[in-house]
């Protein structure tokens, strides 16, 4: 009985198949096995050495620009509290307002000038934060930016508290 091609042709990928894992069924190889050797495990243990962490003192001009950005923060803290005078007036008149009235329009303009005024005790804030990471990065000593950036971040809370009161307050 002979097989035609066609016949033969489908039974190539089984015999294919059937010789491949008997070659792979076979126990003499002439690859290595991919076992792991002697040599190859990790014996021993290696213990780092601790390091002492060494801080360098900041700079002299470092230390004059935190305390500048300081400064600023203050200055801009005391711009922030002669807003929300005019803005609380402001408020309180257009509080039985409708939206869109004037009343209503002062308000809200009144509230975005305090919510301006605030952002700009956060851009020493953002400073100090570079000026920290930078420092920590470097080994430097952070206390004092540290006690800086507590004081502007404080004043923010404060800007915060406010101007949430205020938004409440807003019909």
């Amino acid at each position: 009985m002979e097989l035609s091609a066609e016949a033969m042709l489908r039974r190539l990928p089984v015999l294919t198949l059937i010789a491949a894992l008997a070659a792979c069924a076979s126990a003499q190889s002439e690859y290595p096995s991919l076992a792991i050797r002697p040599a190859e495990r990790a014996t021993g243990t290696m213990q780092p050495v601790p390091v002492e962490p060494v801080l360098t003192p900041l700079a002299q001009p470092t230390l004059d620009r935190v305390s500048q950005l300081a400064a600023d923060a203050r200055a801009a803290h005391q711009a922030f509290v002669g807003q929300v005078a005019g803005a609380r007036a402001a408020i309180t008149g257009g509080r039985g307002a409708a939206v869109g009235e004037d009343a209503w329009a002062r308000a809200e303009a009144a509230l975005a000038d305090v919510r301006a005024a605030r952002s700009k005790t956060m851009v020493p804030l953002a400073d100090l934060d570079r000026l920290y990471v930078d420092a920590a990065i470097y080994g430097e000593a952070t206390d004092r930016i540290g006690a800086a950036r507590d004081e502007v971040e404080g004043l923010l809370t404060s800007e915060d508290r406010t101007v949430d009161e205020l938004s409440a307050n807003l019909p």
